[in-house]
């Protein structure tokens, strides 16, 4: 039995290093990249959802396209304080995360610029009538 137990030690020290766990820094990324970006109402997105539809956003109004009248000019009647200046437009982000291609837009919307630049992510959740709100950074 004595002898046993330098071989169980030499097992379970071989079994622990090998299991050494992600360098800090990437797995800090990936927390961060799983992190809500912006929640609207009660719907958490992450940086890749926004990225998402804001490039579909774009690419189809640069070629001058749409989908059931997505992207258009928003007017910014609520005044937000958007980092660019305009003309801004709106995409609808899904809550199921997949990219917007007809049918009902729901609630939320990426705004970007002319350049495709992102600028807000508004909500009807919460807004009265056809209103919009801005959704929660974070």
């Amino acid at each position: 039995m004595v002898q046993l137990l330098p071989a169980l030690l030499t097992l379970i020290t071989a079994i622990a290093v090998s299991g050494s766990p992600l360098p800090v820094a990437e797995a800090q990324g990936e927390i961060e990249a799983r992190a809500c970006a912006y929640t609207c109402g009660s719907v958490c997105y992450q940086s890749t959802h926004i990225t998402a539809a804001l490039n579909r956003g774009y690419s189809l109004q640069q070629a001058g396209s749409d989908v059931n009248n997505y992207p258009h000019r928003y007017n910014n009647y609520e005044g937000f304080n958007f980092p660019t200046s305009g003309p801004w437009y709106e995409f609808p982000i899904m809550s199921s995360y997949k990219v917007y291609n007809g049918g009902s837009p729901g609630p939320d919307r990426v705004i970007f610029d002319d350049d495709g630049a992102f600028d807000m992510l508004i909500t009807h959740t919460g807004a009265s009538g056809n209103a919009f709100v801005a959704c929660r950074r974070g």
